[in-house]
Parts: structure tokens; C-alpha cells; sequence
């Protein structure tokens, strides 16, 4: 933009008509927001109001005056005499720049995603699913305006990059976690936890590679942690672990659909899974913290997310057991099940207490860690059991450990989340996949802005 002084108008603001008489005899470029080219000019400002008069020197702003005053007019072009039969002062009004479909409109030509054109006659659903976008269900097309839009729910930099995707190894701005979160059908408040269950799922630790290349069933399962939960309207109520409700069903589906269409995932190709499960569209819900007798997975009480590599959910039913020694023993017979009976050690689970079953470790004054200790225990077995051929089963471990005690799950491989409605008498075992170097240890990872 050349030097000189330049004034931001637009045809809907009565303030704007008050000083444009005074324009035509003025050394002031008009921008006017009724143009494109004005609107995109104001946009690039940031002008939030007009009139606004800003002065370029040296190729850079440093001068800007919002509305009408007259004085601040007057000293802005040395006039000492400028807008005498006007009013003193005149507030402006909202300018066109920024208002939503406008902005969304105009921030959406600042992507960098390349574009793709579809013919005039094309079925845009359609097409998604021929490009291999979607993951088997209908995705939201993802058009410039919803990227911008979608952009507009964190403070990150659209060209920051989040992580490094695998299989490809593809590195992922905010802009294309945006992008898969409108697929997804997500909302712009949801993209901050998105982007943090991105950043968990491609570390070493989470190990996302091996969990789309293993032939076991699992993948990833989101717990949200955390006031972001209630404020994006999350459910960790009535049918936590099913459908709908959108926040739930669409961030874990972008996850999903980033290392898809960013990191390459795609079933048949490097996702080998024999089975699979449902949760590979998504497996999102948020932990019931008020109503928890325990501390938060997550912990600290910040918004944060917590992956697991899981599978399918597994019914608990105890409808009878109303003195927490019973019940624990309930839950570690259902436990014992994780991939099977006789193996031990190499697989983690998570535990999801619904409410009535926590209020009999409540009433007895049981801590989370009581009850996991308790778990861990009752899930100890002699290797007599558990070596092949024992209870004339093949399946089970080498001869070498059937003189030992065993545990079912290391002591941090047992996770315990508190969720569901308030009446039936039932918790969940979600099993994992194997842990440590060659499979996938829970990751949590702060929601930022």
C-alpha cells in the first residue's frame, strides 16, 4: 500500500454518510467496503469499525482514528477549521469486513490447502467418496468459508505445524487439522481439542504407525478431561460411549480423518486391522468429574485429552454387589477377559465406573487407587492356569512361568474413568492393545487455545 492517508467507509453506516461530503475535498483515499477490493483491503487492516482514517508512512501504519471525532479529524489533516456544521462526535458502526460470512468469505482465500474444482455437475458427496476423503460415511465438503470458519476457533497460526502424521510421516498444519475437522462435521469450538488429540496420537509413545499396522482390533480412544468438556457441550452422561452427540462423535472422527487423509492410514493399505472395531470411525466421551468420588484421569484440572489404543466395549453387569469387595471382584473377573484369559501383562485396559457402581466405593470410602490396587490384585493368577495347554486350551504362556503368580496388567496399565447415566448398575472394560516399545502407552496432552 502506497504512503498517504486513506479512510475505510461503507454505504451502511450513517456515520460514514455524516463525513462523506467532507471526503471529496480531503487528501484521503476512499476504501469503500461496498467493493471487493475494499473489503479485502480492510480485511488485510483489521478494521473492526467504520469510518476508520489510517495513515501509511514508510509502508507501514502509524496512525489509525475510529469513528468520528471532530478533533481527532482536524489534527489527523492539520484543519483547524474541518467538520464545523457537524456534530463533535459521532460513534461508528460494525464494518462489513468483519462479520462472519464476510470474514469466513475473505480469510478463506488467505489458505494455503490446495484447491480442488469439481466439474459444475459434479455431486460434491460424491466426490469426496470417490477421492477417498471420507471414512465410509458422508463428510462435509470442505470449502474455504468452513475452513476459514473453523479456523477461527483457536489462536494458533494456520501454517503452524502440529505433528508429523504417520504412516506418510506428512507434516500437519492447524490448517489441515481444520480442514479434517470439517469433514468431520465438527464445530470451530471443538478444533482446539482436535489439534490436542492430534499431538498426542503422533507421538512415539501413542505409537499411531504400529497401531494402523497391527491386525488387532484397537484404535484410538479419546477421554476429555476438564472444563473445555462442559463448554463445548460434551457428554460423559446417559449413552457416553454411543451416539448422539455431536461434540463426542465429531473430534474423534477428525482425528481419525487426519491420519486418514494427511498421514495416509487407509484400511486395506497400511491398516491391516483382521477385525477392526466401530470406534475406528470414532470413540470419543468425556469423564464425568463432578460426580466422580475420584480425581480426573487427566489430573491438575486443566482442559486435556487423553488417548488410549482401545477396542470394542465390553459390558459389567452387577446389579447385586452393594459392599465394594464384591463389586471389585466382579469387575476383575470381566477384566480377566482383555484379549484372553491366559495372557497377562502385555495388554491394558480402561475400567469406566458408571455412577451407581461408584457410589459403593464411595459409601465405603474407597479411594481410585484403593480400587485399583484391589483390581490389580484380584487379577494376579498362578502360571499353572495360565501356561499352554492349561484347562486344555492351546493358547497361553511358555511352560517356563507356570510356577509363578502373574498379573494381569502392569501397575500403570489400568485406567480408571468415571461416566454414564445415573441408573443401571453397569461398567464397561475397554481393552487395550499390547504396551510399551512395540505397542502404544496412553498419551494426555493439554488443550491449548
Amino acid at each position: 500500500m502506497d504512503d498517504g492517508a486513506y479512510v475505510v467507509v461503507n454505504g451502511e453506516c450513517p456515520t460514514c454518510a455524516l463525513v462523506r461530503p467532507l471526503l471529496g475535498s480531503l487528501p484521503v483515499v476512499v476504501v469503500d467496503e461496498d467493493t471487493e477490493s475494499g473489503l479485502e483491503t480492510s480485511f488485510g487492516w483489521g478494521v473492526d469499525t467504520v469510518p476508520t482514517l489510517v495513515r501509511i508512512a514508510g509502508g507501514v501504519e502509524v496512525e489509525r482514528h475510529v469513528g468520528w471525532l471532530r478533533e481527532e479529524w482536524r489534527a489527523f489533516f492539520g484543519d483547524p477549521g474541518l467538520g464545523a456544521e457537524l456534530p463533535e462526535y459521532r460513534p461508528g458502526c460494525g464494518a462489513r469486513a468483519v462479520e462472519p460470512l464476510v470474514e469466513a468469505r475473505l480469510r478463506g482465500r488467505t489458505l494455503r490447502s490446495r484447491r480442488v474444482e469439481l466439474a459444475s455437475e459434479e455431486d460434491e458427496i460424491e466426490a469426496m467418496f470417490d477421492r477417498g476423503w471420507s471414512d465410509g460415511l458422508p463428510v462435509v465438503p470442505p470449502t474455504p468459508e468452513r475452513v476459514a470458519r473453523m479456523l477461527s476457533g483457536t489462536v494458533r497460526s494456520p501454517d503452524e505445524v502440529v505433528a508429523v502424521v504417520p504412516p506418510d510421516l506428512v507434516e500437519c498444519t492447524v490448517e489441515k487439522v481444520a480442514v479434517n475437522a470439517v469433514l468431520a462435521g465438527c464445530k470451530p469450538e471443538y478444533l482446539p481439542v482436535v489439534l490436542a488429540c492430534v499431538e498426542a496420537a503422533c507421538t512415539a509413545e501413542f505409537n499411531a504407525h504400529g497401531l494402523l499396522a497391527t491386525t488387532y482390533f484397537s484404535s484410538p480412544v479419546v477421554v476429555v478431561n476438564g472444563p473445555v468438556a462442559r463448554r463445548i457441550g460434551m457428554n460423559w452422561g446417559l449413552n457416553a460411549l454411543g451416539q448422539g452427540n455431536r461434540a463426542n462423535a465429531t473430534i474423534g472422527r477428525a482425528l481419525q480423518l487426519v491420519i486418514r487423509n494427511v498421514g495416509g492410514g487407509r484400511p486395506g493399505e497400511v491398516d491391516r486391522a483382521t477385525l477392526g472395531n466401530p470406534g475406528k470411525y470414532t470413540f470419543c466421551f468425556a469423564e464425568d468429574e463432578e460426580g466422580s468420588p475420584w480425581e480426573p484421569l487427566a489430573g491438575g484440572g486443566a482442559s486435556a485429552v487423553t488417548l488410549f489404543a482401545g477396542d470394542g466395549v465390553r459390558g459389567v453387569v452387577d446389579q447385586l454387589s452393594r459392599e465394594p469387595e464384591s463389586l471389585a471382584r466382579s469387575l476383575a473377573l470381566a477384566l480377566l477377559a482383555v484379549a484372553h484369559p491366559k495372557l497377562v501383562v502385555a495388554f491394558d485396559a480402561m475400567l469406566v465406573v458408571s455412577p451407581e457402581h461408584a457410589r459403593v466405593f464411595r459409601d465405603a470410602g474407597w479411594s481410585k487407587d484403593r480400587l485399583r490396587s484391589e483390581l490389580l490384585a484380584l487379577t494376579t493368577r498362578p502360571g499353572s492356569e495360565l501356561v499352554q495347554g492349561a484347562g486344555g486350551i492351546a493358547e497361553g504362556l511358555p511352560a517356563g512361568f507356570e510356577g509363578a503368580q502373574l498379573p494381569k496388567f502392569r501397575e500403570d496399565g489400568l485406567l480408571i474413568v468415571h461416566a454414564g447415566g445415573g441408573a443401571g448398575m453397569f461398567s464397561a472394560v475397554i481393552g487395550g492393545w499390547v504396551n510399551g516399545e512395540t505397542g502404544s502407552m496412553p498419551v494426555t496432552r493439554e488443550v491449548g487455545g
